[in-house]
């Protein structure tokens, strides 16, 4: 069966692989907090289908306690180690079955390998309380291997840790006028994407969610990160393919046989 990877918007994916569908950081809201959605529809009923759900960090956009809630009693959820202490919404949801990871940890889901990886980001669960935990990148193994990069700056152990993929679901944008070195913005990507050296990319956080009152700062910002990281790919990463998705659309990438 081929792999198939549809994107929803924001950092919101399905990879369906091995017959698995593998649902990573849900949002599925018209507005949160200072944030709304202004492009595309959001995700039909069946988006929530899912047998596992990857939450890379516990930043809000990323876990949003709403948007769980919503999925299928016995739904399995694994989230960064540390992230129900830290998330007490998170604790309420006792129809999920949730596990904690940490970089180098790694469980299986039917014939899939998920194994958790270092990201270079802000853990916390902000504004609120001390506690912490590691922001997550995931690589997905099966027919083919898909890793998941959450938000994440570029860091120098990347490529080792996540190793040889097929896939490359990057970052490459935010939501809004302004990105640190801890976010992967379409250059910064783009070097991800040579050093990784995946078979195919899609590109993903960027084009969904903006500031209310801010459509006239800095809207390239919001625009133009997808279109960038495609032209810089085939600069610096030649080799790949890049499948830059609308919102809602799925691909089936070629994967090593």
């Amino acid at each position: 069966m081929p792999v198939e990877i549809t994107w929803w918007g924001h950092a919101t994916c399905t990879v369906e692989d091995s017959g698995v569908r593998v649902l990573t950081d849900p949002l599925f809201a018209r507005r949160l907090a200072h944030l709304r959605r202004r492009r595309g529809a959001l995700p039909p009923p069946g988006a929530r289908r899912a047998d596992v759900v990857l939450v890379s960090h516990l930043h809000a956009d990323h876990l949003h306690v709403p948007s769980l809630a919503g999925l299928a009693p016995g739904t399995r959820v694994l989230v960064p180690r540390g992230a129900p202490r830290a998330v007490p919404g998170l604790r309420r949801l006792t129809h999920l079955r949730i596990g904690e990871l940490a970089p180098g940890e790694e469980t299986t889901v039917g014939p899939l390998t998920v194994r958790a990886v270092s990201a270079r980001h802000d853990g916390r669960r902000l504004p609120l309380g001390p506690h912490r935990s590691p922001a997550l990148g995931y690589v997905v193994e099966g027919e083919a291997s898909t890793y998941f990069a959450g938000d994440t700056g570029l860091f120098d152990s990347m490529a080792a840790e996540v190793g040889p993929v097929d896939v490359a679901l990057l970052p490459v944008g935010g939501w809004g006028p302004h990105l640190g070195e801890e976010h992967l913005d379409a250059g910064r990507a783009a070097q991800a994407l040579a050093r990784l050296a995946p078979r195919s990319a899609v590109p993903v956080h960027y084009g969904t969610y903006w500031p209310i009152g801010m459509d006239a700062v800095r809207p390239h910002e919001f625009h133009a990160p997808g279109e960038e990281f495609v032209r810089l790919a085939a600069e610096r990463a030649p080799g790949v393919d890049v499948h830059r998705l609308g919102h809602g659309e799925s691909v089936r990438p070629a994967v090593a046989r």
